[in-house]
């Protein structure tokens, strides 16, 4: 299996997470960034230096990244060859989409995984030029999980 390329913690403070951290582990931060998707505004932020990245989410109550006020573990992240087919493999095995950003035009989907009490999310390869240009600039690309076949068929290369 590809490794993931990030850890993502979703925090009530950005700014308090990002202290820590550097502080106990002496990790290094790309700059915040807000964003907003479907009815939601959150702040981003990345390690820098490479995968694996640790990612702190900040979002408001009710949106994907609620974390009740207490800091948590969220997912681990995957460069897909294809969140449609990755999705579609994870949901028949018994591990249910909470989340797609598809329908905003974000190409990810977290998908429930409750023996880690936590999430994986995949997000389409097709987007890891972007990422690195923005959060690992001069960054080289990680490895992409192949697109799951049909049932029975070996997985796509």
């Amino acid at each position: 299996m590809a490794a993931f390329y990030h850890v993502c913690f979703v925090v009530p403070d950005l700014e308090a997470a990002m202290g820590d951290l550097a502080a106990s582990a002496g990790v290094g931060w790309s700059e915040p960034r807000s964003d907003r998707i479907g009815d939601w505004d959150f702040r981003i932020v990345f390690t820098t230096g490479g995968a694996p990245f640790i990612e702190l989410i900040e979002g408001p109550e009710g949106s994907p990244w609620d974390c009740g006020g207490r800091a948590r573990f969220d997912h681990l992240g995957f460069w897909s060859a294809s969140v449609e087919r990755a999705s579609a493999a994870l949901s028949v095995s018994g591990m249910p989409e909470d989340f797609s950003g598809c329908p905003y035009g974000r190409p990810f989907a977290y998908h429930r995984v409750e023996g880690i009490g936590a999430r994986v999310e995949m997000v389409d390869a097709s987007r890891q030029e972007a990422f690195l240009r923005a959060w690992d600039p001069g960054g080289a690309a990680g490895p992409v999980l192949p697109a799951p076949g049909p049932a029975g068929a070996p997985r796509a290369e």
